[in-house]
């Protein structure tokens, strides 16, 4: 089911109102600082519950080194110096 646009599974639970779901969602929000993408709300067999949760991957930008200032685009740069981005040799990385 999707409550407040998060994918949420209950599993081994009956009769989870929606209230307590959302209650669930609150707690999660509050001990992280990223989107909730997915939450999964299982017995812990112990009257407890067990909380799995996916966050949204973060929006990232790349930030570059060139010619000593750091930049994420270079879309606001005039003709000669994205001609000189361009023609710069990019090296691969190893692992």
């Amino acid at each position: 089911m999707v409550v407040n646009g998060i994918d949420v599974t209950v599993e081994g639970l009956e009769d989870v109102s929606e209230q307590e779901i959302l209650g669930y969602i609150d707690y999660v929000k509050e001990h992280t600082d990223n989107r909730l993408g997915k939450l999964c709300i299982s017995a812990a067999g112990d009257g407890n519950v067990t909380l799995n949760y996916a966050l949204m991957p973060q929006k990232f930008e790349r930030i570059r080194r060139i010619t000593g200032y750091l930049v994420g685009t270079i879309d606001r740069w005039n003709d000669a110096k994205q001609a000189e981005e361009h023609d710069r040799v990019k090296h691969g990385v190893r692992h």
